[in-house]
């Protein structure tokens, strides 16, 4: 069976490595961009299964990078990861399956993947 590939977008080096050692522990392929330019081409050439999209960003936002997302595979799923709670009553952030608050326990974060991966 091929491993589902998660496409990890993230602006923190810190964050990036904690998940990207967990996810891969989990059997996922994990490929990573640190702004929402690099995550959209990342997004078209590796076609993942699933992203994991933070919202605060330098240059282009999360939220924008999810908008267009949907656009191109809208029935990929998108879990929005931030490390505030208030975005999650934002409209613009309720096209994604899941928002998580970042924390240092991941379980959360990884029963959203794998619920969405099966």
């Amino acid at each position: 069976m091929d491993k589902k590939r998660i496409l990890l977008v993230d602006d923190e080096g810190g964050i990036q490595l904690l998940y990207r050692e967990e996810f891969e522990e989990e059997g996922y392929e994990v490929v990573s961009a640190y702004n929402g330019e690099e995550a959209l081409e990342k997004f078209n050439q590796e076609l993942p299964d699933l992203v994991i999209l933070d919202i605060n960003m330098p240059g282009m936002s999360g939220i924008e990078v999810l908008r267009r997302m949907k656009e191109i595979h809208p029935e990929l799923p998108v879990i929005l990861s931030s490390a505030y709670q208030e975005y999650k009553q934002d409209f613009s952030t309720w096209a994604s399956e899941d928002y998580i608050v970042k924390s240092a326990n991941m379980d959360e974060l990884k029963d959203a993947v794998k619920r969405h991966l099966k």
